[in-house]
């Protein structure tokens, strides 16, 4: 993994789910990513608000992992493609209980169809 903006693997997760999703009153999820730069939570590409993307345009944070558990690839915005990347700190996941999509009480009926 080569950029030019450091990574810090000790920093951890903003939280268990999009950060930014959580800051409405509405928002959603489907899967999770974590900046490896600064520890930002996002939301997917195929969630309708694409967070975690937009986080890596806004701020030049190239790199995220997956935050869902039992995965650990990393992705680079910056090539579109898989990458290697540091071991994280812990968490490495939201919880294993949390619902997907997410969070439960925001999920709308038709939220398939609302899918990127």
């Amino acid at each position: 993994m080569a950029t030019d903006n450091p990574l810090d693997p000790t920093i951890p997760p903003s939280g268990t789910g999009c950060a930014d999703c959580l800051a409405t009153d509405n928002g959603w999820w489907v899967h999770l990513r974590r900046c490896a730069a600064c520890g930002h939570v996002g939301c997917c590409d195929s969630s309708p608000a694409q967070h975690a993307s937009g986080h890596a345009a806004a701020t030049g944070h190239p790199y995220v992992q997956s935050f869902e558990p039992g995965e650990d690839w990393f992705w680079d915005y910056s090539s579109n493609e898989f990458a290697q990347g540091p071991e994280l700190s812990a968490p490495t996941s939201h919880p294993a209980d949390q619902p997907i999509p997410a969070p439960a009480d925001r999920i709308p009926a038709n939220w398939q169809e609302l899918l990127n």
